[in-house]
């Protein structure tokens, strides 16, 4: 069973003291949209909707880059990560980006 890592987005651990930096780690992915989407958030666009289509696929790309994050962690033996932070962006027409990024640490509870 692999070990629970802790994640946050503060500089520090509440109830926590951090013993060891590990650096900076990440997750990405780049998520294509479907043609079947694309036509469907169009229409909802047309007619000011919420794109439902590309709110689902943002959730599941930051969930896989969350994911991915956890192990990069994991690798460092590492069992938080904190500073984390979001950033989507666009890569082509037809994709984009959400990358997970923090830094991996080593603490202890208090």
């Amino acid at each position: 069973m692999s070990k629970k890592i802790f994640i946050t987005n503060r500089g520090s651990i509440e109830n926590g003291k951090i013993l060891e930096e590990f650096g900076i780690v990440a997750g990405a992915v780049a998520p294509s949209r479907f043609i079947t989407k694309d036509i469907m958030a169009s229409i909802r666009n047309i007619f000011g909707r919420e794109m439902k289509e590309y709110t689902t696929m943002i959730y599941k790309a930051r969930e896989t880059a969350t994911e991915r994050l956890i192990e990069e962690a994991r690798k460092l033996d590492a069992n938080a990560v904190v500073n984390v932070r979001y950033m989507g962006t666009g890569v082509s027409q037809g994709s984009a980006e959400m990358m997970a990024y923090g830094t991996a640490v080593r603490y202890e509870p208090t």
